[in-house]
């Protein structure tokens, strides 16, 4: 018989690449980890993943074994939701300038090892997702960071901005460079203006709208250029930054501020937030 934990070890490794992170998803250690893959692997008679100090990767038989063993753990989840308890809820709101054409690939990784856990997401600016957190509306946020005024959170990663416009599109020479930009108060609009301002280069208001979805069709489109993280930028967009005068964008922390409790929600918490890193 196979154990359970140690096959979804394997998947987690070989999803993310990673035992550092897998042993993250799972809120154990390296050792744990690497102790139930050997387990795996001798109860197999088959070596499932090639490890070196900078890659990790599938052996031919670990490529072989992949689905069913996605398929193993789904026939477990299902014999034991019979008797599942009420569905865990999860409420999680996301920046929305940071969410673009990967959100299905960030969703995807809950979908095929968590059952049990209704999850709710909401979209919006920092400052509402903060309010609703403080409200109790939200169970974790995933923000950016953008000055001193509030420290709680946890780190994730570091954001990169860009200046992003279609392959084709032609900046004006003399005329004020068209903006795709977000209606005030926006911080990354105030962003866009401040280090549009500092390099002395004129400006105007070709498309407003809401959120990193919005701005980004308005540049796809061709009407002008958009301020945009790089984890939300479609890839039909190229970042003009090199080839153009425009000035660099400063970087900002993207942190989560989470109260979840209850180990299944936690568990798909932390899944995502190791997608989102990935992304």
């Amino acid at each position: 018989m196979l154990d359970p934990e140690a096959v979804e070890a394997f998947l987690l490794v070989a999803e993310l690449q990673s035992f550092t992170k897998a042993a993250g998803a799972l809120n154990t250690t390296q050792a744990a980890i690497s102790l139930r893959l050997r387990r795996l692997e001798e109860g197999l008679g088959q070596r499932l993943l090639e490890r070196t100090p900078r890659h990790v990767r599938l052996t031919v038989a670990g490529a072989h074994f992949l689905q069913p063993a996605k398929d193993y753990m789904a026939s477990g989840r299902r014999a034991a939701a019979i008797f599942a308890q009420t569905p865990a809820r999860l409420s999680i709101g996301i920046t929305h300038h940071l969410v673009g054409p990967n959100l299905p690939k960030l969703l995807s990784r809950m979908n095929e090892r968590e059952t049990g856990v209704t999850l709710h997401l909401r979209t919006a600016g920092t400052r509402e997702l903060l309010d609703r957190y403080d409200a109790g509306d939200l169970d974790a946020v995933i923000i950016l960071r953008y000055d001193e005024s509030r420290r709680d959170g946890e780190f994730l990663t570091e954001e990169r901005f860009g200046w992003f416009a279609a392959p084709d599109f032609i900046i004006p020479d003399e005329a004020p460079l068209p903006l795709a930009i977000q209606a005030e108060p926006c911080n990354l609009r105030a962003m866009a203006l401040k280090t549009l301002d500092s390099g002395s280069i004129a400006w105007r208001e070709a498309f407003v709208g809401t959120g990193a979805i919005s701005v980004s069709a308005a540049a796809e489109a061709g009407l002008a250029v958009a301020l945009l993280a790089y984890k939300a930028a479609p890839s039909q967009l190229v970042d003009i930054s090199e080839k153009t005068k425009l000035p660099p964008l400063p970087k900002r922390d993207i942190v989560l501020v989470s109260s979840v409790t209850g180990e299944r929600a936690a568990s798909v918490l932390r899944r995502l937030v190791l997608a989102f890193q990935a992304l």
